[in-house]
């Protein structure tokens, strides 16, 4: 068995694990994976910030948290020009540090992407014999009337792509440079 197929069966193990969701005929599904040159902690401090998004999306110019961090919290967040939106407001479904997984719905916002939630799981491995990160981002929404399966899912997988790239820059630069923030300081 070469590397490349260890690196699908654990892919395909985690999706099956953590990657459930009820699907309807009027929506659609995806989920995309990213291969991480830094430390799983690092990249998770950066992915568990549900107030804190714009640290590594770069379509997020603002978030605004309504309450205290942790499930049910909801954001309101400023999507910067150029998108089909301006605002999106969003759920925290799930904050798991153990595991390392976060669920996010969003419950409001002027954007087609209807009943939208998203689970992103974040793994150890190895790359290049130095620690790295396997990040899995899945997500189900409704296909807006207009639009084919096809052409939602490749909006939504290039909204998702952008983002875990940026992670990925971000969390490397992070690692080059050493700036890890621990976890047990949120």
């Amino acid at each position: 068995m070469n590397g490349g197929d260890a690196y699908g069966m654990m892919e395909a193990q985690y999706i099956r694990r953590h990657h459930r969701h009820e699907i309807r005929d009027d929506q659609c599904t995806s989920t995309l994976v990213k291969h991480i040159k830094a430390p799983v902690h690092l990249v998770w401090s950066l992915v568990r910030r549900f107030d804190q998004p714009q640290k590594y999306k770069p379509f997020v110019s603002r978030c605004i948290m309504n309450g205290d961090l942790g499930i049910g919290s909801v954001r309101e967040v400023n999507v910067k020009s150029g998108l089909p939106a301006t605002t999106s407001t969003e759920r925290l479904e799930l904050l798991d540090d153990e595991e390392h997984i976060l669920g996010i719905k969003i419950v409001g916002g002027d954007h087609r992407l209807r009943n939208y939630s998203s689970i992103i799981t974040v793994h150890p491995e190895v790359i290049e014999g130095r620690p790295g990160t396997m990040v899995i981002e899945s997500f189900v929404v409704d296909v807006p009337e207009g639009n084919t399966e096809d052409e939602t899912c490749y909006f939504v997988e290039a909204l998702i792509r952008c983002n875990l790239k940026s992670l990925a820059d971000v969390s490397e630069r992070m690692a080059v440079l050493d700036q890890t923030v621990p976890i047990d300081r949120y």
